[in-house]
Parts: structure tokens; C-alpha cells; sequence
């Protein structure tokens, strides 16, 4: 099949299939799977335009909800966190499109910046894996679930300008709002320039500096990227109106087929997620993602 806006051409069922498998393992980390499936976009598809993070963002839309309301109805989405992420997320997100656009849309430099975001994630998981955290409400979340148990839902004590509280299996956690809207503000310029939406990046903090458990970092981070995901679509829109030279809308029936994809694999993957060790869906991850950004890196200095 011939997708006139990015000028792909590849068998209608290879699109969906790639996003499902992508986006199962991916879903269960709070991530939409975005950033590996840009790579294989570039590299595979050989679709470099700016086009093409739009087009991640549209597969975005299409597949996160699944995955949302998957978690939504375990008990297991902090609102108010979800919607701290979104503000500081969207600005960033907007500010990086135009980055995009008119400082990175040579394929050759955009693979060095995407090689290096996705080092630099792969890199915070390493050191997660390295130093085997794991808090107590995770250890009791995997318990119960093994033994057949309620697996505890999340509990809002406090959600205010300084800060948001909440319990979950017997622990308390506490996020600094200003702090969060500040890392997710510079997050979303970098999700806006690779079109990520900003959630492959924050998920990584959630666990990493936060401390929040991975089961409950996961649907935030898949929220916030399917708001700011909407938001990013719009603005490549007005983008591609007002530089009509430049291919910068999403290809829509590309993205669409690859949302499909990623609908079904995030359903499943959010399903699935609380019978799995966090460890092993961060190992898998890591390997793919350090795998991925060498190839590019290299790739740039040859």
C-alpha cells in the first residue's frame, strides 16, 4: 500500500502488527511505545520528514486510551499527578514542535537528537536495574496478586498547588507539584521535538527520582502523552498551513493503522502489566533502547 504523505510503501498489516507488539511490552512501563516505533519509521520505513513525528503523535491518540481505561478501572490512576504532568507537559510539547520544524529537519540531525534521548533513557533504566530498587507497595502489589488478592488501588490524600499525596499498598508518596511541572516542562520540549509526546521520558522519572511504583506511574504518564499528544497533532496542523513547502501533517492513514496496532497491544499490556516483574519489563526495554541509540549515534560520525 502507497501512503502518499510520508511515500511509504508497505503491506497494509505490517503497521498494526509492528505497534501491537511494540506497544504491549511498552504500555506496561507507562509508555506508548512512540519511541521505538519513530525508529523504526526512519529506519525501516525510511519516513525522516518532519512528518513523521506527527504522525507519531497521531498514533498516540489513537492507541492510548485503551491502555488508560484499563488502569483507570484497577484503581490505579492518580489524577491529580495526571493532570500536574499535562500542565507543565503541553507548553513543552508546543515549543518543541517548532523545534522541529525549523532547527532539526534534517533526517542526518534528527537521528543524532533521537539517538541520544533514547541513550539517555536507556541509561536511567540501567542504573535502576543496576541498584535493584523495589519499594515495600510494590513487593505487597506483586504479593497480593500472586496470592489471588485484592491488588490495592490508589488513594488521594492531598492534591494542591505544593503538592500531591497519595497511598498505595500501605505507603505514602509525596510528588512537589512546582518541582514535577518544571521536569515535565522540559520534558515535553524534548517529547515534542522527537514525537513522543513527552510520556517515554517522564515514565523513567515517575520510578527513577520520584519513587512512585511502576504500577502506578503507568497511567499518569500514558494520560499525560494523550492529552499533549492531541494538542501537538493540532499544532503540526497549523504548522503545515503556515510552511506549505515543508511536509509537516501527520500521514493520517498511516498513523491511523499504526494506532489500531497499538490500541490492541496497550489494552492487552495494561491487562497484563501487574503479573509481571518491573524488573523484567525495564530489562527488556533497556536492551531495545541502548540497541536503538547506538546504531544511530554511530550511525551520525561514519
Amino acid at each position: 500500500m502507497q501512503f502518499t504523505v510520508s511515500g511509504v510503501d508497505v503491506a497494509v498489516w505490517i503497521p498494526p502488527l509492528t505497534a501491537f507488539a511494540i506497544s504491549f511490552f511498552t504500555s506496561m512501563g507507562g509508555m506508548s511505545g512512540a519511541f521505538l516505533l519513530l525508529p523504526f519509521q526512519m529506519s525501516i520505513l525510511g519516513f525522516t520528514s518532519p512528518s513523521v513525528s506527527a504522525t507519531n503523535q497521531l498514533f498516540n491518540i489513537v492507541a492510548i486510551p485503551s491502555g488508560v481505561m484499563r488502569y483507570a478501572r484497577e484503581g490505579r490512576m492518580v489524577w491529580p499527578l495526571t493532570w500536574a504532568v499535562v500542565f507543565g507537559t503541553l507548553p513543552g510539547v508546543l515549543i518543541g514542535a517548532v523545534a522541529r520544524v525549523h532547527w532539526l529537519p534534517d533526517p542526518v540531525r534528527f537521528k543524532l537528537f533521537a539517538g541520544l534521548v533514547l541513550l539517555y533513557i536507556g541509561v536511567r533504566m540501567a542504573r535502576d536495574l543496576v541498584s535493584n530498587r523495589q519499594n515495600g507497595a510494590e513487593r505487597r502489589f506483586r504479593a497480593n496478586v500472586r496470592s489471588g488478592a485484592a491488588a490495592g488501588k490508589v488513594d488521594i490524600l492531598e492534591a494542591s498547588a505544593t503538592r500531591i499525596r497519595f497511598a498505595f499498598n500501605g505507603e505514602t508518596f509525596t510528588v512537589r507539584t512546582p518541582a514535577l511541572v518544571a521536569l515535565t516542562f522540559t520534558v515535553g520540549i524534548v517529547g515534542g521535538v522527537y514525537g513522543i509526546g513527552g510520556g517515554a521520558i517522564i515514565a523513567p522519572f515517575f520510578v527513577s527520582i520520584l519513587g512512585i511504583p511502576v504500577y502506578v506511574a503507568a497511567a499518569p504518564a500514558l494520560m499525560g502523552t494523550f492529552v499533549t499528544s492531541i494538542a501537538a497533532v493540532a499544532f503540526y496542523q497549523l504548522l503545515a498551513i503556515l510552511n506549505p513547502t515543508l511536509s509537516i501533517a501527520p500521514d493520517w492513514a498511516l498513523g491511523i493503522l499504526f494506532g489500531i496496532g497499538g490500541a490492541l497491544g496497550m489494552a492487552l499490556g495494561a491487562r497484563c502489566q501487574k503479573h509481571v516483574p518491573a524488573k523484567a519489563i525495564k530489562l527488556m526495554l533497556c536492551a531495545v533502547i541502548v540497541t536503538t541509540a547506538t546504531r544511530y549515534i554511530v550511525a551520525f560520525f561514519l
